[in-house]
C-alpha cells in the first residue's frame, strides 16, 4: 500500500526535514491580499471598480479638454488624489495587520500526539 513518512522538524531531523519538505506545500495561511510588488497596481485596480472613484476621474479627463475646462486642471485632481490616497493608507494598514495575524498563526508552536 501507500506509506506515509513523517519527519521531525526538530533536533537531529532537522537536515533530513528540509530536504524532504521542499518537496511538498506548506500549510501556512495567507489571507492578505496584497504583496510589496502588486499593492499600489492592484489597489488601483479595486478602487476604480467603485463607481464615485470613476465619476471624479471623469471630471478630471472632461477638465483637461479646453472647450470644457471649468477649474485648474490640477484643483480637479485633488479630490481624486485625496481619495484614493486615504483608501490605499487604510487597506495597506489593514492588509499589514493580517500580515502580523497571520506570521502570529503560523508561528504558533504545535503538539502533535503520537500512539
Amino acid at each position: 500500500g501507500k506509506h506515509r513518512i513523517v519527519i521531525p522538524c526538530l533536533g537531529r531531523f532537522k537536515e533530513e526535514y528540509e530536504k524532504v519538505s521542499k518537496l511538498y506545500m506548506n500549510n501556512k495561511i495567507r489571507t492578505t491580499r496584497y504583496t510589496l510588488l502588486n499593492f499600489l497596481p492592484r489597489n488601483l485596480f479595486e478602487q476604480f471598480h467603485r463607481v464615485a472613484n470613476l465619476y471624479f476621474l471623469f471630471l478630471v479627463v472632461l477638465n483637461w479638454v479646453p472647450l470644457v475646462e471649468a477649474f485648474q486642471k490640477e484643483i480637479t485632481m485633488l479630490p481624486l488624489i485625496g481619495v484614493l490616497t486615504i483608501i490605499a493608507v487604510k487597506d495597506g494598514l489593514e492588509d499589514y495587520s493580517r500580515y502580523k495575524m497571520d506570521k502570529q498563526i503560523n508561528n504558533l508552536v504545535t503538539k502533535v500526539y503520537s500512539r
